[in-house]
């Protein structure tokens, strides 16, 4: 069993940034595809970034040029950098891994952002 717990969210001012991390338990991390979506209130939950076991990354337009997701296999750890920050950016953001088809979530962290 996977257990994802994140971390790094708070309140920022707009054009700010925040870095966030989601630290995974288990020994599959570094063969897992990983992600961050989020979900503002109101809103379905959208997809924000992704990196597969190879280091490949997609974005949603929405934050391209804006953020960036790494990883760290070693501290099994994926992170999200989030620079220029925007209101419109305020949401509760969640990590995933996906491991042979089965999909692992956090439990949120808070993002807010303020004009």
């Amino acid at each position: 069993q996977v257990q994802l717990v994140e971390s790094g969210g708070g309140l920022e001012q707009a054009g700010g940034s925040l870095r966030l991390s989601c630290a995974a338990s288990g020994s599959t991390f570094s063969i897992s595809g990983v992600g961050w979506s989020r979900q503002a209130p109101g809103k379905q939950r959208e997809l924000v970034a992704v990196m597969n076991s190879g280091g490949g990354t997609n974005y949603a337009d929405s934050v391209k040029g804006r953020f960036t997701i790494s990883r760290d296999n070693a501290k099994n750890t994926v992170y999200l950098q989030m620079n220029d920050l925007k209101p419109e950016d305020t949401a509760v953001y969640y990590c995933k891994q996906t491991t042979w088809g089965r999909v692992y979530w956090g439990q949120g962290t808070q993002v807010t952002v303020s004009s």
